[in-house]
């Protein structure tokens, strides 16, 4: 964990709601697929985590869905403006086991970290397939970006009106080595039960301090109580335990 004065070098909507904020600190440390920034905004008194889009030398990328007071107060800030940020928190996606044929599928305000995922895994010469799942054709955001990086990618929306219509799940390929998965519980959920390969989740719960010291983000598994935002976010399939 790292705590800078980062500086917004950009906050652009991508799709209605759904923004890209790009910050700048000078020596800041990698940020890896699956982890995650805390963003304190000025007189709010919880920091809001964020998973990491995309990180390049000294500079940070999220993408994030206004859903509060605090979100709506994140989109109004400008350019040259400070935040107080926490980096490098929670554990990140295992790319060792991915196999040749990875596949990554992300639900909503899940597709961000599969980004910089994907990234990595092409630059290991994996064979990456994503599949990113949206509600309608206007909420549909990074699909190009995905694309760019030479993916294969579909997309799925509940109501047809974009790419394919469904859920993830509707359109798993027949042959892949190994799953990455982010997205609503009930997205995790389905692609738990449907998928034949291991893989890893990363999980979503609301978080106090978001390093480990408050335990709000515990949650059981297979090894007994975990914290999402210290042991997580990103937990191997086979150690969760949805409850009922």
């Amino acid at each position: 964990m790292q705590q800078m004065i980062l500086t917004i070098e950009e906050n652009k909507p991508l799709a209605p709601n759904v923004y890209r904020l790009r910050l700048f600190g000078k020596g800041m440390e990698e940020q890896r697929p699956g982890q995650f920034i805390n963003l304190l905004l000025p007189g709010r008194f919880l920091r809001r985590p964020i998973s990491v889009y995309d990180w390049e030398e000294d500079r940070v990328t999220v993408v994030y869905k206004t859903v509060g007071h605090g979100t709506e107060q994140l989109a109004q800030m400008k350019p040259g403006e400070k935040l107080d940020t926490l980096t490098g928190l929670g554990n990140g996606y295992d790319l060792s086991k991915a196999g040749e044929r990875p596949l990554l599928l992300g639900g909503g305000a899940g597709v961000p970290p599969m980004y910089l995922l994907a990234r990595r895994l092409k630059e290991q010469g994996r064979e990456v397939t994503a599949i990113l799942g949206f509600n309608t054709r206007e909420e549909v955001f990074a699909e190009e970006a995905f694309r760019a990086l030479s993916c294969r990618v579909h997309v799925a929306t509940a109501d047809g009106s974009y790419g394919e219509k469904g859920f993830v799940t509707d359109v798993l390929p027949e042959e892949y080595s190994y799953v990455y998965a982010c997205g609503p519980e009930p997205m995790l959920r389905a692609v738990h039960r449907s998928v034949k390969t291991s893989g890893q989740f990363s999980l979503e719960e609301r978080m106090g301090c978001g390093f480990g010291a408050c335990m709000g983000c515990s949650i059981q598994t297979a090894s007994g109580p975990r914290r999402i935002c210290r042991e997580g976010p990103v937990f191997e399939k086979e150690e969760i335990l949805w409850a009922d």
